[in-house]
Parts: structure tokens; C-alpha cells; sequence
């Protein structure tokens, strides 16, 4: 039997096994699917409005506002660097509660309260979409729609009465809309000085809370009164306007000097100066700078052979950082051939000078400064006479109009020379920020932009062919009054290149009214070019009194 049994079970695997396909082969083919279980798929406008409310929480930004952007490969970039982000934000979490904490030590009896453990957990927040905004100020500005659904580790400690309290935070879910603002703007790495966050509204918190091991949320009433009590102290702090900073960058490196004051200088007379010419005179002359400006030198008239010139002319100089930068004087001898012979120098701190405060000079002019002072130089090189005063400007905005009155009244009561000395001299700097679409005869446009005002004319670099150029150009003028009746050209021009190295082109230009920029200290705009189809502008204007 054993071996007819053997031998009847091999012919059944043998003829099993090719029936078995052949039978499954046929039942595959013939069969009729069913998909009852399975509703046919529809599309989404045709599905019913209840159904729509319910799934509606559920979609991202991206589908539901064409403003806002999908962001996938950030989400994934958020995933790989979220264990180190961890870390960083819990040390953020920990400086920002430890004032909350300290304002509650003594009360209720609680003696300390502290972090026993601090994770945000291994899920990373994700983002649904990110709207960007295009504004005139030098900043990033953009709003991420944030929902995090996590798995944080956060057990807080309360010492009451010298009795532990363990608090532990579980099951958090905090969805929100956060605006970023990267800002300023600059040429150094990463190319912005702070990160500035706020809330836009009260974000969603959900979470469960254990005490002791139990569910505190479970008590009724508590768990709505709990979760209003974090939304309105987060709000507090973060809802917009307030903001939290972060800063990247180190505030001597991010901070971009701007002009803070005007040195007025009044050139009087010099004394005793060197011999320079075959006749056994001078024709003198004053050069005056501050360190660190890029702006050409002021200089004074020529007095021609006058070995003790008097020139009485007064110079308004921009001031940056009144601390480190100096006063550099340098008298020259006039050559109609040659370069000139410097007859003398000498330099002031002007730190030595108290903002507000007249000071005369009277100075004996050395060859270099290389030369030590407590020395005495040999060979007399004359004097120098002048007087000096640093103004700040003021602060905040310019309301001049609401000024002038006081201003006139001062005027009355006390006309002295110091007050012409100091008039309604400011400083008038405009900032030729970019262009875009404009548009010229050819089809490759190289721009560049002229600021004309009161005779004076100055020019951005030039950039080939583009038409959407950036300048980021600053230009400035000190002024004895506000330009109140004033108004400023800008043209934008495109020079040839090549053998029409010399043929030039306007692509439009804007008149502005200073009336605006005098009463409320500053404009930051975009003008519409006339002239041109579709060409814009953008233009930044500042006016400073002192």
C-alpha cells in the first residue's frame, strides 16, 4: 500500500497542479469584477456639500487660495533638519518661559518651576502653503500656513510647598498662519540681519495635560478654560504688531551706516603758510574731508598769492558715526601746471566736539600725520583758523510744517549769527532702488538713471541688457533750507555699447513734489514712467533736518 499510495500521489501533483492553472487562468479572464464595496469616483464638484465641509479643514492652502504656494521640497528639507531644530528651538522655548516662570515663584506658594524634560518629539511640522508679499522695504516678507501634529516629550516641574508636582504636556496639535520677515536686506551672508516672526491670528492649540499620572483635561470645563488661557498669553506675546526677533547677524555687521548729523564747518582765515612759489608766495587753498566717505572733498577758494588768506566760507558735512570718524584738513598751494604742493595738514576727532556746541580751532598745520604731536616740528607751517559744530538730526519723522512756527519764534526773539550759522540746513538723500519693464527702440536695453536737481546731476552704475534693472543707489545733498517748492527728475536711460558706444536713449522719466517728503520725513514709492509703456520705478526719498 505504501508504495501505491506513493505512486498515486505523484500523479495527483502532477496532474493537479496543471489543472489548478488552467481552471484559475479561465476564472480570471471570464470573471466579472465586483465594486459594490467600492463607490465609483467622482469629480469634486459633484460631491455633496456636507461631505465637502468635512473635508474642506483637511486641504491644503495651495488647492483652496492661488495665492499661497506648495512647498513639498521644503517639507521634506524640514523633515531632514528637524532633530537639530529640535534642539534649538527648545533653548528658545526655555529663555522665552523663564521670566513667565519667575513671575509666579512666591505666589500660591510655588517655589520653583522648571523644565524636567524638553522635546519637541521625532514629527516635524508641516507646511501647507506659503504666501509671499512684494513690498518697498528691504525685507523678505512671507506667511507659512503651519500645522503640527506631534509627539512632544514636556514634563514641568513644580516645587509647592516642597512638594514635586510633575506636569506633562501630551498629544499636542498647533495649527496657525506665522508671518516671516527677513529684514534688512543685505550684501553680507546669509544677505538679512534678523528674522521676525509674528502670529497673524490666535492659533489653534489642542493637547492633553497629566497631573500626577492623571488626565487633567478631563474635568469638565477646565480643558476650554486651559486652552483659551495659553491662546490669549501666546497671542500676548507674538500677535502681530508684537514680534519675536532672532537675530543672524552681528549688529556691527548688519547695521548699514546712515547719516545721523551734519558737521558744519566754517573755513575763517590762515596764518603765516609756507612759500611755495618762485615770487615768495602761495596761492592758497582748503581741502576738507571727514574718513570713511566715499563723497568727493570740499575745498575753498583760491586766494591767489596771499600768504594769510581769509576765506569766511562755511561747508556742511555728512556725518555717519561721530565717534571713530575724523575731520582731515589739508591746505594747498594752487599750480596752474603740476600737480598742487600741500603746504600743511592737521585732523579732528570728532568725538572731541559736544553735539550742539560752537568750537573754534586754531590750528598749527604739521607736514603729515605721521608726525607725533608732543614733538614739536622744526620748520613752520602756519595756522589754521576755523570754527566747527555737529548737529544731530532728529529723530523719527520730519513734521516740518509743525515746526516752522516755533522755529520763526526763535527767530524773533534771538537773531544771532549762530542761528544763520545753523539755518534749516538738512540732508536730502534719495535712493534709486530698481526699475522693471523698461522698454526701449531695441530690443536689448542697457539702463542707468539720472537724479537731476538744482543744477546738480548724478548717476546710477549701468547695467546691460536688462530691463528689469537694480541699482540700489544712493545719492545726497545737504541743503541750507527744505526743499518745500522743489521737485526731483528721474530719467532712466540706456546707453549703446559697441560702435554706438556714444548714441543714448530715455526710456521714461518721473517728476516728484518734495512737498510730501519735507512734511512727513520720508517717501518709499513706486512711480509709473512717463514715456514709457509699462515701465515702474522704484524710488526711496528721505529728508533729515538737524
Amino acid at each position: 500500500m505504501g508504495f501505491f499510495g506513493s505512486v498515486l500521489g505523484i500523479l495527483g501533483f502532477a496532474i493537479g497542479i496543471p489543472v489548478g492553472l488552467i481552471v484559475g487562468f479561465f476564472v480570471f479572464i471570464y470573471s466579472q469584477p465586483s465594486h459594490e464595496e467600492y463607490p465609483p469616483a467622482r469629480p469634486l464638484v459633484e460631491t455633496s456639500i456636507t461631505l465637502l465641509l468635512d473635508l474642506l479643514p483637511d486641504i491644503p492652502l495651495w488647492m483652496k487660495n492661488p495665492d499661497y504656494e506648495r512647498v513639498d521640497w521644503f517639507n521634506r528639507f524640514l523633515a531632514y533638519m528637524w532633530p537639530y531644530l529640535d534642539k534649538a528651538i527648545c533653548e528658545i522655548i526655555k529663555s522665552s518661559a523663564q521670566p513667565i516662570f519667575a513671575d509666579y515663584i512666591g505666589t500660591f506658594c510655588i517655589e520653583s518651576i522648571e523644565f524636567e524634560t524638553l522635546s519637541l518629539g521625532s514629527l516635524p511640522p508641516t507646511v501647507h502653503g506659503v504666501k509671499f508679499y512684494e513690498t518697498n522695504e528691504k525685507e523678505l516678507l512671507f506667511e507659512p500656513s503651519i500645522k503640527w501634529a506631534g509627539n512632544p516629550n514636556i514634563v514641568l516641574v513644580i516645587k509647592l510647598m516642597s512638594l514635586r508636582i510633575k506636569v506633562q504636556l501630551v498629544d499636542l496639535q498647533v495649527f496657525g498662519i506665522v508671518r516671516v520677515a527677513l529684514k534688512p536686506l543685505l550684501p553680507t551672508f546669509p544677505c538679512f540681519g534678523t528674522v521676525v516672526v509674528s502670529l497673524m491670528e490666535k492659533p489653534h492649540v489642542d493637547f492633553g495635560l497629566k497631573v500626577l499620572g492623571g488626565d487633567l483635561m478631563s474635568i469638565p470645563g477646565l480643558y476650554r478654560y486651559v486652552q483659551e488661557t495659553i491662546k490669549r498669553q501666546v497671542s500676548s506675546m507674538y500677535h502681530w504688531p508684537q514680534v519675536l526677533e532672532i537675530p543672524i547677524l552681528d549688529a556691527s555687521t548688519a547695521s548699514v551706516k546712515k547719516p545721523v548729523g551734519l558737521l558744519h564747518v566754517n573755513i575763517i582765515r590762515a596764518h603765516n603758510l609756507l612759500k611755495k612759489d618762485l615770487l615768495g608766495t602761495s596761492d592758497p587753498y582748503v581741502k576738507l574731508s571727514l574718513t570713511g566717505e566715499k563723497l568727493p572733498a570740499k575745498k575753498t577758494t583760491i586766494k591767489k598769492r596771499n600768504l594769510n588768506p581769509e576765506w569766511n566760507e562755511h561747508f556742511k558735512l555728512i556725518v555717519k558715526d561721530p565717534l571713530s570718524q575724523v575731520l582731515q584738513l589739508e591746505v594747498f598751494d594752487w599750480d596752474k601746471v603740476g600737480g598742487h604742493d600741500r603746504l600743511g595738514m592737521q585732523m579732528i576727532p570728532l568725538k572731541k566736539i559736544n553735539p550742539g556746541e560752537k568750537k573754534a580751532f586754531n590750528l598749527d598745520l604739521i607736514k603729515n600725520s605721521n608726525i607725533v604731536m608732543d614733538v614739536p616740528e622744526k620748520k613752520q607751517r602756519g595756522k589754521l583758523e576755523l570754527d566747527l559744530r555737529y548737529v544731530p538730526f532728529r529723530d523719527g519723522s520730519m513734521k516740518y510744517r509743525n515746526d516752522v512756527q516755533d522755529e520763526h519764534q526763535s527767530r524773533d526773539e534771538k537773531s544771532s549769527e549762530e542761528d544763520d550759522f545753523l539755518s534749516n540746513a538738512g540732508l536730502l538723500s534719495v535712493a534709486i532702488q530698481s526699475a522693471k519693464d523698461v522698454e526701449g527702440k531695441k530690443k536689448y536695453t542697457n539702463p542707468y538713471a539720472l537724479v537731476l536737481f538744482r543744477g546738480e546731476k548724478k548717476r546710477t552704475k549701468m547695467l546691460r541688457k536688462t530691463r528689469d534693472p537694480l541699482w540700489n543707489d544712493e545719492f545726497q545733498f545737504t541743503l541750507e533750507e527744505p526743499p518745500l517748492k522743489d521737485s526731483i527728475r528721474v530719467e532712466v536711460m540706456s546707453k549703446g555699447t559697441g560702435l554706438h558706444f556714444r548714441s543714448k536713449e530715455e526710456l521714461g522719466h518721473v517728476d516728484i513734489n518734495l512737498d510730501d517728503v519735507v512734511a512727513n520725513g520720508r517717501i518709499n514709492q513706486k512711480y509709473h514712467l512717463i514715456n514709457s509703456r509699462n515701465g515702474v520705478i522704484h524710488i526711496e526719498i528721505r529728508w533729515t533736518t538737524s
